[in-house]
């Protein structure tokens, strides 16, 4: 099995070098100790969640928050290529997270909040604020389960016309929509630049918003013959581009 990630300070790491000891405190020391259980010499990786990584054992255990982590190796991850950003129209209930947690462990590295116009789900005053923190929260921690060392970037909600600049900027934008005239998977993809997929809610995406999003050079595109939900679209969709682009190679 490899190695447990814990998320680090950044300027934790700053000093980080084979032979440094680090400390690891406070939730997540607490994490790793009483959760976790790790003991010295125990391997264990510190990240800062930006692509730096500090590979090494436990050196010592002090008392239910807090262990020193003795540096093997520092690895940083350069930005992936292409990037890859998933629009995810807000869903009901807790799908949001779930939408959130498996394309993080798939790979996504950013993901922003879409308030569609037919979405029953909507982010105002603190109920919003409150569901972003639960996203990106969600992220943080199914960044560190699935080992990865660069956390994907949540955002500030959205409305249509605001992501508008996203998609006329995309090397490549898609609309996921069941009536699209070409399959994603013969889609033809740039070898650099920002990919964006645009998931819409429940009920769709609406005639007036893909009219907008064309405008914008994001055409729809269709998955395959089955219609997935909101919350499991973009995690299919991105390991297909994943996939397609080396990046699972």
């Amino acid at each position: 099995m490899t190695a447990p990630v814990f998320l680090a300070e950044t300027a934790a790491l700053a000093g980080a070098a084979p032979g440094a000891v680090l400390a690891l405190e406070g939730p997540e020391g607490r994490h790793a100790v009483a959760v976790r259980r790790l003991r010295a010499g125990e391997e264990i990786v510190l990240t800062d969640g930006a692509g730096t990584g500090a590979f090494g054992t436990v050196a010592a255990v002090e008392g239910k928050d807090r262990l020193e982590v003795a540096v093997a190796e520092v690895r940083t991850e350069p930005e992936p290529r292409p990037r890859i950003t998933v629009v995810q129209a807000l869903p009901k209930g807790d799908r949001g997270e779930l939408a959130v947690e498996t394309m993080t462990e798939t790979g996504v590295d950013a993901i922003v909040p879409w308030s569609a116009s037919r979405c029953v789900t909507q982010w105002r005053g603190e109920r919003g604020q409150k569901a972003l923190r639960k996203w990106r929260s969600t992220a943080r921690e199914a960044g560190k389960q699935s080992r990865r060392l660069r956390f994907p970037e949540v955002a500030e909600p959205a409305t249509t016309r605001q992501l508008l600049p996203l998609l006329s900027s995309a090397a490549f934008a898609a609309v996921l929509h069941e009536e699209g005239s070409e399959p994603l998977a013969a889609a033809e993809l740039p070898a650099e630049g920002e990919l964006v997929l645009v998931v819409g809610p429940e009920g769709g995406v609406a005639p007036e918003e893909l009219e907008v999003f064309a405008r914008a050079g994001a055409h729809p595109y269709r998955l395959g013959p089955s219609v997935l939900r909101t919350s499991t679209a973009g995690t299919a969709a991105a390991a297909l581009l994943l996939g397609r682009t080396g990046r699972w190679s």
